[in-house]
C-alpha cells in the first residue's frame, strides 16, 4: 500500500516576512522565531540569506544551534538566486546544508525584469547549473523556486521543473508571487505540474487579492491528489511583502478544521497548534505590529461573542459558534501585568538591576565574572533589538552566551 502523502509547513518569516517594507527583525529575534518554530513542530524554516554579509554570523550561529541539538529536528534552509556564483558564495560564507534556489520563469519577468539578459532557455541553463553546483559542493537538500509560476505558461513550467529534477532538485516551489491565482486555478495548475514532474510541490502564495490561505491549501490539495507530498510556505501573523504571505496559524486551522480537509488530508503530525498563541504574540512584539482583532485563532475577538443569539448559543454549547477550542491554541491563561515597581535589563543596566531581573527568572551564575559577561551581552542585545528583552530572550543569552555573542557581532 502506498504511503499516505502529507502536508508539511515551511515557515518563511525569517526570509520573506522580514522583507516586509518598513519592518524587520533583529538577528536575536530571528533566532527566537526559529526556536519557537522548532518547538511548534514546523518541519522547516527558511531562515535567511547566506550570501548577505550581515546575515553570515546569524546563519552560522543558528547552524551551530542545530548541531548542538537546540534547533532539531527543524530543517534550516537558506534562500539564494539560482545562479552558480551565488551557490559558491553561500557555501563559502556559511555552513548552510540546505538551499532554495530561485529564478523567475514567467514571460512578464523574463522580459520585464531580465530585459534581454536571459531567454527562457537561459533561465533553465542557469538554474540547472546552480543545482549541479550545489550538489557538487555537498548541499544536502536543494529546492528550486519558480518565481511568478502562476503567470508562467504551464508547458514551460513543466519543462523547467523536469530540468530541475534531472539536475538533482528534490522539490519544486510554485510561487504565486503576486497573489494572481485563485483556489481553482492553482488547484488545476499544481495538479498537472505534480502529475507530470512527480516531485513534492511547495506552495508559496501572496495575499494581494486576499486569497493567500485559500490558494495555499488548494495547491496543497492538488499536490496530494496528484500523489506527491505538499509543503506550504507560511509566515507568523501573515507578515511579508505587500499584503503578506499565508498566516501560519490560519493555514493549520484550515487544514485541521475546514470541511474539505479535516480528517481527509493529513497535516504533519509534529505540528503543535498549542504553540500558536505564544509564537503569534512574540512575532507581534518583535515586528511591532499588533495582531488584528479578527485574526483567526489568535485575534482578540477570535472567541468573543456579543450578539444575544451568538452568546446564548456559545454558552449552551461552544460548538454552536466555535469550530475549535481556544485551549487548542495555547490560550485561556490570564495574563498578569505588573503595575508596581519594575526593574528591566537594557543597554544601560547596572549589575544590581541586572541580577534582580535574572533572579526573578531563577537563573544562577557561576560567579561575578560570569554575571558581568552576561550583562555585557544583554546590553548589546538591547542595542540590537531596540526594545526590552522578553524572558525567553534573557534566558537564551544566559544559556548560550557564545552563540548570542556571534549573533550580535557584525563587521561592515
Amino acid at each position: 500500500m502506498a504511503k499516505q502523502k502529507k502536508i508539511y509547513l515551511v515557515d518563511v518569516t525569517n526570509r520573506d516576512g522580514v522583507q516586509t517594507s518598513r519592518l524587520g527583525l533583529a538577528k536575536l529575534q530571528k533566532t527566537m522565531i526559529n526556536i519557537y518554530l522548532n518547538d511548534m513542530g514546523v518541519c522547516q524554516s527558511e531562515f535567511g540569506f547566506p550570501v548577505t554579509r550581515h546575515e553570515t554570523n546569524y546563519i552560522n550561529a543558528n547552524l551551530g544551534l542545530a548541531r548542538m541539538g537546540v534547533l532539531k529536528p527543524i530543517m534550516l534552509s537558506g534562500w539564494i538566486r539560482a545562479i552558480k556564483g551565488d551557490v559558491e558564495k553561500a557555501c563559502k560564507m556559511t555552513k548552510v546544508e540546505n538551499l532554495n534556489l530561485s529564478i523567475s520563469t514567467s514571460d512578464q519577468m523574463i522580459n520585464g525584469k531580465f530585459q534581454g539578459k536571459y531567454t527562457k532557455k537561459d533561465v533553465i541553463k542557469e538554474m540547472t547549473e546552480a543545482v549541479y553546483t550545489a550538489r557538487k559542493l555537498g548541499v544536502k537538500y536543494v529546492g528550486v523556486n519558480a518565481e511568478d509560476a502562476s503567470r508562467t505558461h504551464l508547458d514551460y513550467l513543466i519543462k523547467f521543473s523536469r530540468a530541475a529534477k534531472k539536475a538533482g532538485a528534490e522539490r519544486i516551489r510554485y510561487c504565486d508571487t503576486l497573489g494572481y491565482d485563485d483556489p481553482f486555478t492553482i488547484y488545476e495548475r499544481v495538479k498537472l505540474l505534480a502529475e507530470e514532474v512527480k516531485l513534492p510541490i511547495e506552495l508559496h502564495c501572496h495575499n494581494d487579492l486576499g486569497m493567500v490561505v485559500a490558494c495555499s491549501v488548494a495547491g496543497a490539495k492538488a499536490a496530494i491528489d496528484a500523489g506527491v507530498d505538499a509543503y506550504i510556505n507560511t509566515t507568523v501573523n501573515g507578515m511579508g511583502e505587500r499584503a503578506g504571505n499565508a498566516d501560519l496559524v490560519s493555514v493549520i486551522l484550515a487544514i485541521k478544521y475546514s470541511s474539505g480537509f479535516g480528517g481527509k488530508y493529513v497535516l504533519d503530525e509534529r505540528v503543535k497548534l498549542s504553540h500558536a498563541w505564544k509564537i503569534a504574540k512574540y512575532a507581534s512584539y518583535a515586528f511591532g505590529v499588533p495582531i488584528p482583532i479578527n485574526q483567526p485563532g489568535v485575534g482578540a475577538n477570535a472567541f468573543a461573542h456579543e450578539s444575544g443569539i451568538h452568546a446564548d448559543g456559545a454558552l449552551k454549547d461552544r460548538r454552536n459558534y466555535e469550530l475549535y477550542d481556544f485551549e487548542e491554541l495555547g490560550r485561556g491563561e490570564p495574563e498578569i501585568i505588573d503595575t508596581g515597581r519594575q526593574i528591566t535589563a537594557g543597554e544601560y543596566s547596572g549589575i544590581k538591576g541586572f541580577r534582580n531581573v535574572y533572579d526573578k527568572l531563577e537563573v544562577k551564575f557561576k560567579d561575578e565574572k560570569d554575571a558581568a559577561k552576561i550583562l555585557e551581552l544583554v546590553r548589546y542585545a538591547n542595542v540590537h533589538t531596540q526594545r526590552p528583552l522578553i524572558d525567553d530572550e534573557l534566558r537564551f543569552i544566559a544559556k548560550y552566551p557564545e552563540i548570542a555573542r556571534k549573533i550580535f557581532t557584525m563587521a561592515p
